[in-house]
């Protein structure tokens, strides 16, 4: 049932997004056909003798991991901070270029540490840092496409919305709760139970109470749609029995 409704809002849309298996499958195929055919036509090999790279590249390399290891950990700490799923992509990029780096700078180090034997290294790393981009972006477009089709956030923050609404006077239980992200903020439509008998006018007063509690206690929420519906009438009755304690 919690799978359901995590993704209830977006199934639809679901149906008109791209496999990010295949979208990245294809990507990689059209990669492999382009590096054989430059190889056919007589392109690098990594087997061919070439002269070994520069010492001083070794410094831009270690420049760029120290910077790019900054920014990722900004991005990462702000990006979870607001829920910006761009600025944590934008981490992840990132990440991968640190990891980039790395490679780079072992397989320079190797080459200039022994060029006849690790003439190749470079290479290598370069195919090392592909893969790694691959699977990266195979897990960017999933949490991005998760976001896209409305995906709920976790049941954690979804019992905090349902906490906050049954902290209400009036309120005796709430039926659905559900959350589509919109920006860096989430918009909850929300379905609470209140007494049968309860008038519309104070049912209005309950709503509005709830929407604004959630929206003071949570600040990832944007807005709150408050729907009313009259609780059974068993659930009326032990809500009163609670309140008031077992009979004498």
């Amino acid at each position: 049932m919690a799978d359901w409704q995590a993704h209830s809002t977006g199934q639809r849309r679901a149906r008109h997004c791209p496999d990010p298996y295949r979208v990245a499958g294809a990507i990689h195929l059209r990669g492999s056909r382009r590096i054989g055919i430059r190889r056919r036509r007589g392109g690098l090999v990594v087997s061919e003798v070439h002269e070994p790279p520069a010492s001083y590249g070794v410094w831009p390399v270690v420049v760029l991991i120290v910077v790019k290891s900054v920014l990722s950990a900004f991005k990462f700490h702000y990006g979870r901070q607001i829920h910006s799923a761009a600025l944590v992509a934008d981490a992840w990029n990132d990440s991968v270029d640190i990891l980039s780096g790395f490679a780079a700078l072992v397989a320079l180090g190797l080459t200039l540490y022994n060029p006849k034997q690790f003439l190749a290294a470079d290479h290598y790393g370069g195919f090392a840092v592909g893969l790694i981009v691959i699977f990266t972006g195979i897990g960017v477009v999933r949490d991005a496409s998760l976001q896209l089709m409305d995906t709920m956030p976790g049941e954690e923050l979804m019992q905090s919305v349902r906490a906050a609404a049954c902290a209400v006077p009036g309120v005796i239980g709430v039926e659905k709760c559900y959350a589509r992200k919109t920006g860096l903020q989430y918009h909850v439509d929300l379905h609470l139970e209140v007494d049968a008998n309860m008038s519309v006018r104070a049912s209005h007063e309950i709503a509005t109470r709830v929407r604004m509690e959630i929206r003071e206690k949570l600040e990832w929420v944007a807005d709150v749609l408050v729907h009313v519906e009259p609780a059974r009438e068993t659930e009326t009755s032990a809500r009163g029995h609670d309140r008031n304690g077992p009979a004498a």
